[in-house]
């Protein structure tokens, strides 16, 4: 049998119910949504940082943040009652990323789009990929209509639309591939800020806020001052909502183009032995910084250490191997793409590699469960958003999460209780000390980096 094509298409801060397949009422995704039909819906799948650059580190390496010593978005920095761990700038060079992987097993390699896991020494070039097309050390586009200046990506025509043309690259790169299998890593920018689409979209969400009567509803919600320093004065401000008509053009906008890039696929003869992962890199952007999009029901979003802020959408499309239109329940993590895709091309495992990562394959062939104790989170930064330093571990269906500013501990049944609002610490004494136990130790295991105190905070 021929080896796979692998497409990965990896959206930056798209939240779990962005997708109308996934629950959203305003975004409409027909082209996504067509694709989960095809194939499988995940609905606990998490990125394994609530911020981008250790999600991406993680799943081009199959390890843990903690354990890279990438546990923060490169270039931030922050402080408040503690002062941001030290953390590395870059994926170093030592990992052999999946790209490296597949390169070796005779696959042609493409990166497009965001890289965001370091400069110019390590760029996707220097970590696998045959071709690099607009990955640097930007974490966001200054803007989405050329002139983009991104430093390698040269400018299209003025008012160029960034997805359109990310989308053209990587369907060219598709058509002139030739007969070797291919792994393509399409990093879009989208739905990162600015929050900028064309004018058509904002007028069409618009019109559709306004018929829903939504412009009538209470959209965001006031909540105390953040906890870092840099932004002490400005209060947290929670969408209550899905209503924002530039974001909802956004995410129309990106499904317009999945669906180009789908259909290139179908008619290149190649939709049967091509393997579609898409998902995102923590989760939607809700509480700062215009606050786009709303998670609920789940707690908060990117840059907290609750499941707004880590669970993703994530669908998977293989034909003839995967049920079509079938949704999986069990969690998994970004360390698990790497082994998954490893089996999925019968390549051998690569355990002292992607340590971290378990192999998800075998839920297509009627498994429910994986091999594994638990999944675990650690975040000890403030990001931009409102979250405080925290890790967290995830057994079966209780979550606990440790709060590093103050040491507090919350439990959550998420299978009950999605939006963690009821706290089982004291009613489940015993699961919380053995859970805290599990998270200490596997800090101590991977080398977890644990913050601080901040001798000059006075707020």
């Amino acid at each position: 049998m021929n080896k796979p094509n692998f497409i990965f298409i990896l959206i930056d801060d798209m939240g779990w119910k962005d997708l109308a397949c996934c629950g959203s009422p305003f975004y409409e995704t027909p082209n996504l949504d067509r694709l989960a039909q095809e194939g499988v819906r995940f609905t606990n799948a998490c990125a394994s940082c609530p911020v981008c650059s250790p999600t991406r580190a993680s799943i081009m390496t199959g390890k843990y943040p903690a354990r890279l010593g990438l546990t923060n978005y490169i270039g931030g920095n922050a402080r408040g009652k503690l002062i941001d761990a030290p953390y590395i700038h870059y994926l170093p060079l030592e990992e052999i990323t999946i790209a490296d992987a597949l390169k070796e097993a005779g696959y042609n390699t493409y990166h497009v789009g965001k890289w965001h896991l370091g400069d110019e020494p390590y760029y996707p070039e220097n970590h696998g990929f045959d071709v690099n097309i607009a990955g640097c050390h930007w974490g966001a586009p200054r803007t989405y209509f050329s002139p983009y200046n991104i430093p390698n990506f040269p400018n299209g025509p003025d008012g160029e639309y960034l997805t359109d043309r990310l989308t053209d690259e990587a369907i060219k790169l598709i058509k002139n591939n030739g007969d070797r299998p291919f792994f393509m890593y399409l990093s879009h920018y989208a739905v990162h800020i600015p929050i900028q689409t064309p004018e058509k979209y904002v007028k069409k969400y618009q019109e559709k806020a306004k018929n829903l009567g939504l412009d009538k509803l209470k959209t965001f919600e006031e909540g105390d001052f953040f906890p870092c320093e840099h932004k002490k004065d400005k209060r947290i401000v929670r969408r209550l909502l899905q209503s924002d008509p530039a974001y909802a053009g956004m995410i129309e906008n990106l499904d317009e183009n999945i669906g180009r890039l789908i259909n290139t696929i179908e008619e290149l003869g190649l939709s049967d032995n091509t393997v579609i992962f898409f998902t995102s890199d923590n989760g939607g952007l809700s509480t700062a910084e215009g606050s786009p999009t709303c998670n609920l029901p789940l707690s908060e979003g990117k840059g907290w250490m609750y499941e707004g802020g880590t669970r993703e959408p994530l669908i998977i499309k293989y034909p003839n191997v995967i049920k079509a239109g079938s949704v999986c329940d069990v969690p998994i993590t970004s360390t698990d793409f790497y082994p998954t895709i490893l089996e999925m091309a019968g390549l051998d495992p690569m355990p002292d590699q992607h340590c971290d990562g378990v192999s998800f394959f075998s839920l297509f062939n009627g498994k429910t469960t994986l091999d594994r104790e638990a999944i675990f989170w650690h975040y000890p930064h403030y990001g931009n958003q409102g979250g405080t330093p925290g890790a967290s571990v995830r057994c079966g269906d209780y979550k606990l999460i440790e709060f590093f500013e103050d040491g507090r501990l919350e439990l959550y049944n998420l299978r009950d209780d999605e939006g963690e609002k009821n706290n089982l610490c004291e009613e489940k004494r015993n699961l919380t000390k053995e859970l805290k136990e599990m998270l200490d130790n596997w800090k101590a295991n991977v080398g977890a980096k644990i913050p601080e105190r901040n001798p000059d905070y006075k707020y």
